[in-house]
């Protein structure tokens, strides 16, 4: 057996504790009773340090340089690069610490969930200031030019930095602001989709459905219920979703499953050669997120979508059958000052990712304290949405991501964003997109995604992947363009 088979072979082993790893993440978000926790979290961190020990080994190490010799064609040269690049950064961080991160951001799961529940910020401060410290000696390790920040934004989204956002942020915050204040001043649409009650069972069976004509394989994935939606792979045949319910708000569940039926295509859209190993992944958080939102906005939330879905929706919630597909539609695509990032809308959505980004990467770069969150929260809030959380779970308690440690993963959803409209629009040259979606062709859809995005794993960074789908440099013009015109439509007003 040559150096890059035995190097596959190696990986794919260490892939087997990493998938036993995700269905217990899985597990304590879904089925883990409350005084599981604490020893669910040790396990998490047991094993999570073993993984780390192995992937940084010196015998991997070995059988990279081996295999980079031998390496021959694009797809074992992309293996070897990958894996490079993740070897010498995960090097620099010793096991033990994989080990503590693993555990005790386990522990601010369940503590976040508690704080979350009491409506009380201190109950989580102290454990949201372990990890950080964590998190920032991580960054330390790893290294960086400019800002600690830049490190940890490499994780998930590789090459972007702070001078990027910096760049970005400016031009695109002006722009929606604007947008807003324009939409504003006409009529909101009624939301057709509020009051019920909409029974769960009958929500579960709808969210079933609409991830059947998306294309999700359901023999190879299932749906489930949890306090914060989020889709995981176990394995290649087991790629789950879950998602939320509200009696009285549809959208709630509907649109968080689609969001996460986005997510779970592309893990299901991966290449079977690439499996259990470094680019069996998707390109970054980013170019995920880009799947999620293309299927949750650009297709659930456009006339041609429930100019198709409305019979079944009808079909499962009566109620609807006298509601127009316009109606749905524009119910779809109501513009309003929030306070839940979860529950906003296109126009509004960035501006809570932007709040976000700014209060973590101060936080990184040491400039602001764990308990001053909730006040600089709330005077962000008013800054760029205009609205202020009277409660901590409605302010800095509404997200889970702190408590897994993931800063520097926010700024993922606004460049998911970006990214879907410039694939939007490299779409629409290739295809009649709305008539597809009209007439329920999402397999068309679906197989124009998996051929410039999902097939490619992570082979390609994400702006050569974006280059490579669409045809030019990423610009932050298409989303700006595809606001412009959805929702001068949506509400009869030149932005």
């Amino acid at each position: 057996m040559g150096a890059l088979e035995k190097l596959k072979k190696r990986y794919r082993w260490i892939s087997s504790f990493s998938s036993a790893l995700e269905l217990l993440h899985w597990d304590m978000e879904v089925n883990m009773p409350p005084k599981g926790g604490k020893w669910r979290a040790k396990v998490i961190g047991t094993i999570s340090e073993f993984v780390q020990r192995e992937l940084t080994s010196d015998e991997m190490g070995k059988l990279l340089a081996e295999a980079e010799r031998d390496a021959k064609g694009e797809l074992d040269e992309a293996l070897v690069r990958v894996a490079k690049r993740d070897y010498e950064r995960s090097k620099k961080i010793p096991p033990e610490l994989w080990g503590r991160f693993a555990e005790e951001t386990a522990k601010a799961q369940r503590i976040w969930e508690e704080a979350k529940e009491k409506n009380d910020f201190s109950l989580f401060a102290p454990q949201l200031k372990v990890v950080i410290e964590i998190v920032k000696e991580m960054a330390e390790r790893i290294g960086y030019e400019k800002s600690p920040y830049d490190a940890l934004l490499d994780f998930f989204e590789p090459g972007l930095t702070v001078e990027d956002l910096e760049e970005i942020i400016p031009p695109l915050r002006d722009f929606l602001k604007r947008a807003l204040r324009k939409i504003e001043a006409v009529e909101k649409p009624k939301d057709v989709f509020k009051g019920g009650p909409f029974e769960i069972e009958k929500q579960k069976e709808l969210s079933l459905k609409v991830l059947k004509v998306m294309g999700y394989d359901l023999e190879a994935g299932r749906l489930d219920r949890s306090a914060h939606p989020f889709t995981i792979t176990i394995t290649h045949g087991d790629v789950r979703v879950t998602t939320r319910y509200d009696e009285s708000d549809l959208k709630y569940s509907f649109f968080s499953t689609v969001h996460e039926g986005g997510h779970a295509l592309y893990e299901q859209g991966i290449p079977e050669e690439m499996r259990g190993l470094p680019i069996g992944d998707g390109a970054s958080m980013g170019i995920h997120e880009s799947q999620s939102r293309f299927w949750e906005n650009i297709v659930a939330r456009s006339l041609p979508f429930w100019e198709f879905f409305k019979t079944t929706l009808s079909e499962v919630f009566p109620q609807f059958e006298s509601v127009s597909a316009e109606d749905l539609w524009r119910s779809s695509n109501i513009v309003e000052r929030s306070l839940i990032r979860t529950e906003a809308d296109e126009v509004t959505y960035n501006l809570h990712i932007m709040l976000r980004y700014e209060i973590e990467k101060e936080l990184i770069e040491g400039n602001m304290k764990v308990e001053e969150i909730p006040d600089v929260w709330k005077e962000k809030m008013e800054e760029y949405l205009g609205v202020i959380p009277k409660e901590d779970r409605d302010g800095a308690l509404q997200d889970i991501h702190w408590a897994h440690g993931t800063f520097g993963y926010f700024p993922s959803y606004m460049m998911g964003n970006l990214y879907a409209a410039q694939l939007y629009s490299a779409m629409k040259r290739d295809l009649d997109f709305d008539s597809l979606v009209r007439e329920g062709k999402f397999d068309k859809v679906l197989n124009w995604l998996r051929e410039k995005v999902h097939r490619y794993g992570r082979t390609l960074e994400p702006k050569e992947l974006l280059r490579k789908a669409s045809g030019e440099d990423f610009k932050v013009d298409h989303f700006m363009d595809y606001i412009r015109e959805k929702y001068s439509k949506v509400y009869g007003v030149s932005l």
